[in-house]
């Protein structure tokens, strides 16, 4: 190699080649992955979310500081090998509060802190799970594995879609997920505009009533919420006539 000027890089060391770095291209592919996982969702225009920095860093509703926090113990249980000991974040609110938006400033600066991350709806989990139903020529298995081995998993519309009781197929594919991240120790974040359970001052179908207690029970069980509430951010100012 040295022939064809070439340097050695078993022990020249003077240039900083990119290509020599592992660590350089190992994080080009973890964002790679979380950009198209929010891609996949259609929701590239959240890519540009952060905590607290740039034309749309979260506002102090969007609960930022919960959000870096939690982060920072996730990075720290990875560094040191341990189970986090808030495996869960639930995120409740109403529709358009800005709930995703939190998530993805989330997954955003969890990419940048060396976390590999994935997005995905709820609903988008359970129809990829069909056979032939997944982008990218992904075979059922294949999505079931990605989407439990990933270190950092932001579910987002969790239950969304579910007006009634979850069909036998929705649920345990739900348990399933659920269930494998739980066990092996991956963190989860969840947004939902549902209660947890009816209340009288909530008397619509919660969580539970969907997927039932043992479900929700494993969800609480290492789990921290940080409720997003306020105005709909989507709803245009001015009522439209038509």
């Amino acid at each position: 190699m040295s022939q064809l000027d070439v340097p050695d890089r078993r022990t020249d060391r003077s240039q900083n080649d990119v290509w020599d770095d592992i660590a350089v291209p190992k994080a080009r592919a973890r964002r790679l992955a979380w950009v198209r996982s929010v891609e996949d969702a259609a929701h590239q225009e959240y890519l540009g979310f952060r905590f607290f920095t740039g034309p749309l860093k979260l506002d102090e509703n969007q609960k930022p500081n919960t959000l870096r926090n939690w982060l920072d113990s996730l990075v720290e249980a990875k560094r040191s090998g341990n189970r986090p000991a808030t495996l869960n974040m639930i995120i409740p609110g109403n529709i358009g509060s800005g709930k995703t938006a939190g998530v993805c400033a989330l997954g955003n600066e969890a990419v940048l802190a060396g976390l590999d991350v994935l997005f995905l709806g709820h609903a988008t989990y359970l129809t990829w799970r069909r056979p032939d139903s997944a982008p990218h020529n992904m075979k059922a298995w294949e999505v079931r594995k990605k989407f439990v081995t990933c270190e950092l998993l932001i579910l987002d519309e969790f239950c969304g879609e579910m007006d009634t009781a979850a069909t036998e197929f929705a649920r345990r594919e739900t348990i399933d997920l659920i269930d494998a991240r739980i066990s092996s120790g991956r963190p989860t974040a969840y947004t939902t505009n549902l209660r947890s359970r009816r209340t009288p001052d909530s008397p619509g179908l919660g969580v539970v009533d969907i997927l039932g207690e043992r479900l929700l029970s494993r969800l609480e069980s290492s789990a921290h919420v940080a409720r997003i509430m306020g105005a709909d951010r989507r709803k245009p100012a001015k009522p439209l006539d038509w």
